[in-house]
């Protein structure tokens, strides 16, 4: 079974939605126009339910099927990215230094299609509820919406989503039981010493020197304490110290981002970078400040699920574009909370050529969102059968 045919004829008007949110990009837990303008499109296509200020400025909107049966959660997360947008487009941001840069605005569309299509046809039991997320870029809105009671509230007892992937072929689904993105967290240190002139460094305690060697040899956790086959990132991706060539500074800063997919390995990352930072500065007799951020877990798919999301993609999109084994990545998603909270699956769906997530260049494929609104729809239908 392709794209809907119900679906498919809605297919400009979705366009429509996601270009007219492209205009308007908001940031983090800032989503208030977003959701106010979405709760305006699901009265509109008439929900039987909208629950708006979840988690600041999420909403939730429920469709009732046509008999008794269980609850299943669909999630689209809405926010943009603080990047100046080089597109050009006639749609392009309206607003200075924000864009959708992620597709975010793509996946709300896709969401609002199958809202459309289910609040229409309800050939399905139970309840559909449709989770609009903010915050996923920065804030973990997925986390706040969990702890504020979203499962229990609305009887959630599986929850989906999907992200677009720009350079995937169109149309084709990724997913795999298990770990499918990292964790992510994020390392800043500030190294103090006694700064004083480059020509008379005896008289100093050099905190540049103390930063490389404190950056070299965090290079050695992966390789030398983290068991080969246990997939694991440490990246320094900041350093700032120094305002001129003849001056040793007073002070300076790093960060990193680590990444894995282990709990007892994340763990081990934490600690031996602190071991090593603050070996490294009590060996240059430096004072070393860590702010260890735990970030987003990793992004676990449950097995059934899992299998059950790629039955379904292999009937929007045939079995020959559908990898239900697809290799993990060092990405990461606050999608991964809803998942500690409910069984569930999370799945990419390919959009074809372009710039890539995160770059300026960067436009959702409109044509793929009749694609991943069939799949949301088939995946109720599939899930929660009448009869």
């Amino acid at each position: 079974m392709p794209v809907l045919n119900r679906i498919a004829s809605y297919a400009e008007e979705m366009k429509g939605w996601r270009r007219h949110l492209h205009q308007y990009p908001e940031l983090a837990f800032d989503c208030h126009r977003t959701a106010a303008w979405i709760a305006d499109r699901l009265r509109e296509i008439d929900v039987d339910e909208i629950h708006e200020g979840i988690a600041t400025s999420g909403l939730v909107a429920v469709i009732n099927g046509r008999g008794e049966g269980p609850t299943i959660g669909l999630r689209a997360d809405m926010d943009a990215l603080p990047i100046e947008e080089i597109t050009g487009a006639p749609y392009a941001s309206k607003v200075p230094g924000k864009m959708h840069a992620c597709g975010h605005d793509g996946h709300v569309a896709m969401l609002l299609g199958a809202a459309k299509y289910l609040a229409e046809t309800r050939n399905f039991a139970g309840k559909a509820v449709l989770l609009f997320q903010p915050a996923e870029e920065d804030g973990g809105g997925g986390q706040v919406m969990v702890q504020e009671g979203v499962m229990d509230r609305f009887g959630i007892e599986r929850v989906f989503g999907i992200h677009n992937a720009p350079n995937v072929p169109f149309g084709h689904f990724q997913t795999t039981p298990g770990p499918l993105m990292a964790s992510v967290d994020t390392a800043y240190v500030r190294v103090t010493g006694k700064g004083g002139h480059g020509a008379t460094p005896h008289e100093t305690v050099d905190p540049v020197v103390a930063i490389v060697a404190m950056v070299q040899a965090v290079q050695t956790i992966i390789p030398r304490n983290v068991y080969a086959l246990d997939e694991a990132v440490v990246s320094v991706t900041m350093i700032h110290t120094g305002s001129a060539s003849n001056i040793i500074p007073e002070d300076g800063t790093f960060a990193a981002t680590i990444r894995c997919f282990k709990p007892d390995v994340r763990a081990l990352l934490k600690k031996r970078f602190h071991e090593i930072v603050e070996g490294t500065a009590a060996a240059f007799g430096v004072r070393a400040e860590i702010d260890y951020d735990w970030g987003y877990p990793a992004t676990i798919n449950h097995e059934d699920e899992a299998e059950f999301a790629a039955e379904v993609a292999r009937e929007v999109s045939g079995a020959e574009a559908v990898d239900a084994r697809a290799n993990r990545e060092m990405g990461s998603e606050d999608f991964s909370y809803m998942l500690e909270a409910r069984p569930g699956a999370y799945l990419f769906l390919g959009t074809g050529p372009g710039a890539g997530l995160h770059h300026p260049a960067f436009d959702f494929n409109d044509e793929a969102a009749p694609v991943g609104a069939s799949f949301f729809a088939r995946l109720v239908e599939r899930a929660q059968p009448l009869g």
